[in-house]
């Protein structure tokens, strides 16, 4: 397994899992040019554990129940993956929620808050280049 170079550790990335097209449009919009965001609806698709771990952050639906499931994802990444990233959580019940607060997702949004948060993650997120 080759390691990431330290160029690819720098890039400033994080990732989405929802299938919303509404709502990664308006992420996209709220996302400086210097960040990229990738969407995705399996974890799969970011690629192995040390690929999943240079994304800074993870955005995840908890209203998608069809693409994937949001519980099975936050198990993968905690005690498959044993990644600590942050999972900043949007939408869902209160049910879903505390099954995600169990599992240790990390912040809890509505959609609309999600979007007003953005920002500050990305601030708080933009070491390196």
């Amino acid at each position: 397994m080759p390691e990431p170079t330290i160029t690819e550790r720098l890039i400033r990335k994080y990732a989405v899992m929802t299938t919303d097209q509404t709502m990664i449009e308006k992420l996209k919009a709220k996302t400086p040019p210097a960040w990229h965001c990738r969407v995705v609806t399996d974890l799969e698709q970011l690629g192995e554990w040390h690929e999943v771990l240079l994304h800074r952050f993870l955005l995840l639906d908890l209203d998608e129940i069809d693409a994937f499931d949001p519980i099975d994802v936050i198990h993968i990444l905690r005690r498959e993956f044993q990644i600590n990233i942050g999972v900043f959580c949007f939408g869902g019940d209160e049910d879903i929620q505390d099954e995600m607060r169990l599992a240790r997702a990390d912040r809890f949004f509505g959609r609309e808050e999600m979007l007003e948060r953005l920002p500050e993650f990305i601030r708080q997120y933009d070491w390196g280049e």
